[in-house]
């Protein structure tokens, strides 16, 4: 057997050169409708001299291609003009669109890769947004994660004001908030607009002669900061964007912080608290879980670490006997190898993934969705038929992949299935930037564990529980609404921004 040692290296490894995947085992539409899906990635970067930002952005964005599948767009500051470009696709396809690469080599980039919502899937809605002037110049331009929880209400106010919206994305509340104080500056226009925001954000965003990051009072999304030289520096929602442009890690802005240059210091960034005493560390808890790819750091947080210890941890939790151990790719694999440290049952990675296969197959029949599934992974039924099997899954949301996973490995002549979820169960919906079905459709909110065993057809089901999360994680200073429907901020209103 090879050591656990080796199948983490490899583990690791692929994904420096191919797409992270969460649970392929989900269909393209699964991914919408049974699975929490993260709105999307931010990355930004400057230099006081000009990079090859074009590559560079193309890198970081690519390695947060799994926070968002949809739509990739970049804008780049040259010479005091910034240049937008987005589209509908993957990051690699939407800069295959760009004849002139010249035209995106500057000295400050800002991008994002966004995951669509259901009915929201316009290029009005793509990012970065951007803001022009009377003479038609991009005079502001950001990106953000998250999601405001107060945005009807501003977007009204402005509506009165004069302000006329071009997207149904209360991101660009957040553009309109900035551009109409510039008059205070670009510190005292972030400082007034999140004095009036509420909800998550983070949010990188340029000028015609700036670039500026800031996060939510509560640092719900992440956000983190590196540098590539002296002064030369990063913004991403997560450290492996650091590592693809080989920049080093810095630490994960502050809640609250706004980070910025002036053009009177160039090469300085700015660091100015918008209000230190609302500063709170709550970031959510399912970055780690499942949002994050396994070879990020969150707050000085390893996110491989922590899925490791929640596979050894659910084995203290709920023991039992079995042969091998298995777990969900790409997110359930660190968790398996946990628990198979734990117990000493063997970790066998017996799901093949098709590395070629493509996101876009068009079929119109429910049986042959399911068909794509088995394109994307197959069991080795020479290791699986006849024995007893844990399956190590990141979560259970509405249970339909759960059910044809048991239903795969039962037609593969297993004798016995262990199912086991590293996190609690989902009971209540996101506000705060995940879309997450309605409580009606998740399915441990209206089921109990017993009763869900049943309905999946296992041997035995089990939950890690919030209190072994919190222990794991070494702190309750995390957003654990999906799991306990207490979050750190009013949800808001359960409607749509706009009509």
């Amino acid at each position: 057997m090879k050591s656990l040692d080796i199948h983490k290296s490899e583990y690791l490894k692929q994904f420096e050169t191919q797409t992270y995947g969460r649970n392929l085992f989900r269909t393209q539409e699964e991914e919408r409708l049974d699975a929490p899906n993260e709105e999307c990635g931010i990355f930004g970067m400057y230099s006081d001299n000009d990079l090859d930002t074009f590559s560079l952005s193309q890198f970081g964005l690519f390695a947060l291609q799994h926070r968002g599948q949809e739509a990739c767009g970049i804008s780049v500051l040259k010479d005091g003009k910034i240049t937008n470009m987005k589209d509908e696709g993957l990051v690699l396809d939407v800069y295959k669109e760009i004849q002139d690469p010249e035209t995106f080599m500057g000295n400050s980039a800002i991008g994002h890769t966004r995951y669509t919502t259901a009915g929201d899937k316009k290029k009005y809605n793509f990012q970065p947004f951007f803001a022009k002037n009377e003479y038609d110049q991009i005079i502001l331009s950001i990106a953000h994660n998250g999601n405001l929880t107060n945005a009807r209400e501003l977007k009204t106010e402005l509506e009165a004001e004069g302000v006329v919206f071009r997207a149904t994305s209360d991101s660009e509340v957040i553009l309109r908030l900035i551009q109409k104080n510039l008059d205070l500056g670009l510190r005292g226009a972030i400082k007034a607009t999140m004095e009036k925001i509420e909800g998550a954000y983070s949010v990188v965003g340029m000028t015609r002669n700036k670039f500026f990051a800031f996060r939510d009072f509560n640092g719900i999304r992440p956000l983190v900061l590196g540098a590539t030289s002296e002064n030369s520096y990063v913004v991403a929602s997560e450290s492996v964007a650091l590592d693809a442009v080989g920049a080093q890690y810095v630490r994960d802005i502050l809640p609250g912080e706004i980070v910025y240059t002036n053009e009177n210091e160039p090469g300085k960034l700015n660091s100015y608290m918008a209000d230190e005493a609302r500063g709170k560390q709550r970031i959510c808890s399912f970055e780690y879980i499942y949002f994050a790819r396994p070879d990020s750091s969150l707050e000085n947080i390893n996110v491989y670490e922590i899925r490791e210890k929640s596979g050894e941890k659910i084995w203290e939790q709920a023991p039992v006997e079995a042969d091998l151990v298995i777990g969900v790719p790409d997110s359930g694999v660190p968790a398996a190898i946990g628990f198979s440290k734990a117990s000493g049952i063997p970790f066998r990675p017996v799901l093949i993934k098709n590395r070629y296969i493509g996101r876009s197959f068009i079929v119109p029949t429910q049986e042959m969705r399911e068909r794509v599934v088995n394109l994307k992974l197959n069991p080795i039924i020479s290791e699986i038929k006849g024995k007893r099997v844990v399956i190590i899954d990141d979560s259970i949301v509405r249970g339909t992949t759960s059910k044809r996973l048991v239903k795969i490995l039962k037609e593969a002549g297993v004798k016995e299935i262990h199912f086991r979820s590293v996190s609690p169960p989902i009971i209540a919906p996101c506000y705060l930037g995940i879309d997450t079905p309605s409580k009606d459709d998740l399915i441990s909110a209206n089921m109990s564990t017993e009763e869900l065993r049943d309905y999946l057809g296992v041997d035995s089901l089990e939950f890690l529980s919030t209190d072994n999360l919190k222990e794991i994680l070494g702190s309750s200073n995390h957003c654990f609404g999906c799991f306990t429907e207490e979050y750190p901020v009013a949800k808001g209103e359960e409607i749509e921004l706009f009509s």
